[in-house]
């Protein structure tokens, strides 16, 4: 059942066109991630189907009677009450009921008659209502969100940042409605939090929407991909890594189709030129004609181009010794709670380490222990430091960037040498064009500041790089390309982060803090992660094997009124059935992947035609070619989409 219908939208700013001609569907059950640059309007098309603002044109309809949960990055939590009234605040109804009785209890607490009888029928209309499952649901996902129960108890105006958009989380998720829509959900989670999520969002009923920078979230939840550009949306029924390569290859494929509508329309040009006084007049007006009524092929759009254009490169620094720190003894705690101690660890030069672990943990205290700029009042421990460092930090609460100042004038504090447009040029590279670099800091994006304190990071020799969560508000391209500047970077790398596609392709060691311990791991992040689900799996396995194991209570032989052998005829008529329903799923999968090779093989003969077709003159036929163009793209997406089932099943799966 369709949810959302989107048809023909547009909408822009200051007579600046955003996006327009963007239209899809969605239903029940579907869960597909928007992307596209930062800058390209997706917060503002959720804006839009959410009805906050108005479009300058088309409709974003909802179904009647659907509810929506929207969950926007600027976490709007009313400050008033508890986090657990927070939570319910999505069930009036509930909430009001709980507020009757707790005023009710504290009423009671005068031993009053009256009172006594008010507590009573206020504890009735709670569990009539629902509460006291609701409160058990609340606190489930509230614990997997990191409040524990105590938690439940603290006052909304106490939380930070982070803990205010865990709780928005929250607030959405319990509500459970029909259509989700998520704004970069997992800015504020660890690395357990979004395991959970992920899970969570794949068992779920309803329509899913998600913005976000995370690509392995994105890999795992969404099985659809809708690209915005500012001219449409192009939609692939691939998950984002399998996108990736399907839009490069359509690129691929419509750049030549209009490069080669281009070179005709060129070469008849010319002959028109030539010819239109001559004697082939009517051939050359004749063409004219036919150019006239010729169905342009238009350039596609790469909505990821302009943000490609970042360029992170480390300004070459000396070479450091080949021990760059050496801690010993390291031991922390903040707010009267041991975080760490008795931490040892050896850095050698050239090593890139990621330090990982749940929020609270102590992961950025960690890491301001290793770059000298702990607090001593609370921190021991100590941190030898090898000869020849050239030390740069980024902080994750972009602290190093001042909001009063411009950009151009946050990169003279640093190269004072630097003429304004020297300064300019150099915050070019960074994706800052036109007048962006003299505008104040204050007004900057997430997204901008931290390309901005990359900027000024960079700006000088390093050989030893502190991160802490340098992707966080980086959208991909950006995340991609620092990625591949940290895996050539020659010096030393220490880095904080719950991106794991980043952590995966940058990190050699892992340092896991956990519980009040640090765990050193030899290898990079998916080993680490392996070895740790193959660790949390053997206990899981031995108490299946223990259950196994375990004889049948006799209680339940007691209930039984049917003799032995009865028993053993029922067991044995049981496990027969189950043998042939198991038998008879094999043989259905086993034909579901016969059926998907023919449909593979069929599907690939299909497309060596059109392509081959594709490759001919089209004689003038543009709007033909290009529809065959298009047909072409959406065989190739299903044999893309039957390859990953046949994959799958003939995995197992």
């Amino acid at each position: 059942m369709t949810v959302l219908q989107v048809a023909d939208l547009r909408f822009g700013y200051a007579g600046d066109t955003l996006f327009e001609s963007v239209t899809f569907t969605l239903a029940i059950g579907e869960r597909a991630a928007l992307v596209a640059p930062n800058g390209a309007g997706k917060s503002t098309l959720l804006r839009l189907i959410g009805k906050e603002i108005e479009p300058d044109g088309g409709t974003a309809v909802i179904k009647k009677d659907t509810t929506v949960g929207y969950y926007r990055q600027s976490h709007e939590v009313a400050a008033e009450g508890d986090v657990l009234s927070a939570f319910m605040s999505g069930f009036r109804d509930i909430v009001e009921a709980r507020e009757a009785l707790v005023r009710a209890q504290h009423e009671a607490a005068s031993g009053d008659a009256h009172a006594l009888e008010r507590l009573a029928h206020a504890t009735e209309r709670y569990h009539v209502a629902g509460g006291d499952a609701l409160e058990h649901k609340v606190a489930a996902i509230a614990a997997k969100l990191g409040f524990e129960s105590v938690d439940l108890a603290r006052p909304v105006a106490s939380l930070s940042g982070g803990e205010r958009g865990r709780l928005h989380l929250g607030v959405i998720l319990a509500q459970q409605p029909d259509l989700l829509l998520l704004d970069e959900p997992t800015n504020h989670l660890d690395l357990d939090t979004i395991a959970w999520l992920e899970g969570w969002l794949r068992g779920y009923r309803g329509a899913v929407l998600v913005v976000s920078h995370d690509r392995a979230f994105l890999d795992a939840v969404c099985p659809t991909t809708l690209e915005l550009g500012s001219k449409g949306l192009r939609v692939y029924p691939l998950r984002y890594s399998e996108y990736a390569v399907a839009r490069a290859e359509d690129l691929e494929r419509e750049r030549a189709l209009a490069e080669r509508q281009q070179a005709f329309v060129d070469k008849t040009e010319d002959f028109i030129r030539r010819n239109i006084a001559g004697q082939k007049t009517k051939q050359a007006q004749s063409r004219r004609k036919m150019l006239d009524k010729l169905d342009r092929v238009d350039r596609p759009e790469d909505v990821w181009a302009l943000a490609e254009r970042v360029s992170f490169r480390f300004a070459p620094a000396a070479r450091s010794g080949d021990i760059v720190l050496d801690a010993k003894g390291l031991e922390a705690s903040r707010g009267g709670r041991a975080l760490f101690a008795g931490v040892d660890l050896l850095v050698r030069r050239g090593e890139r380490i990621g330090v990982v672990g749940p929020n609270g943990a102590g992961k950025s205290t960690l890491l301001k222990l290793l770059a000298g700029r702990g607090d001593p009042s609370l921190d021991t421990g100590t941190v030898r430091r090898g000869t020849n460092l050239q030390e740069g930090y980024f902080d994750q609460h972009l602290g190093e960037v001042d909001p009063k100042r411009t950009a151009v004038e946050e990169v003279r504090r640093v190269r004072g040498d630097f003429t304004v447009e020297a300064a300019r040029q150099y915050l070019a590279r960074f994706r800052f064009w036109g007048d962006d670099p003299l505008r104040v800091v204050a007004g900057f994006s997430g997204g901008e500041r931290s390309r901005l304190a990359l900027a000024k990071l960079l700006l000088e020799p390093r050989n030893l790089l502190f991160l802490d969560e340098p992707t966080n508000h980086l959208d991909i391209p950006a995340a991609e390309i620092l990625e591949e500047a940290l895996v050539g970077f020659e010096g030393t790398v220490i880095l904080v982060s719950h991106d794991r596609r980043f952590l995966d392709t940058v990190t050699t060691r892992v340092v896991s803090v956990r519980d009040a311990k640090v765990d050193i791991f030899p290898g990079g992040f998916s080993d680490w992660a392996s070895s740790n689900k193959a660790r949390d799996d053997k206990p899981k396995a031995r108490d299946d094997r223990r259950e196994k194991k375990a004889p049948k209570p006799e209680p339940a032989k007691a209930k039984s009124n049917a003799p032995p052998a009865a028993l053993d005829e029922a067991a044995r008529k049981k496990q027969h059935e189950a043998q042939k329903s198991k038998a008879r799923d094999r043989e259905k999968q086993q034909r579901r992947v016969k059926e998907l090779e023919d449909l593979i093989a069929a599907g690939e003969k299909q497309l060596e035609a059109m392509r081959a077709k594709l490759k001919e003159d089209p004689a003038g036929d543009w709007a033909k070619l290009a529809e065959l163009a298009s047909e072409e793209q959406a065989v190739a997406r299903k044999v893309d989409v039957m390859m990953a089932e046949w994959t799958k099943l003939s995995a197992g799966g």
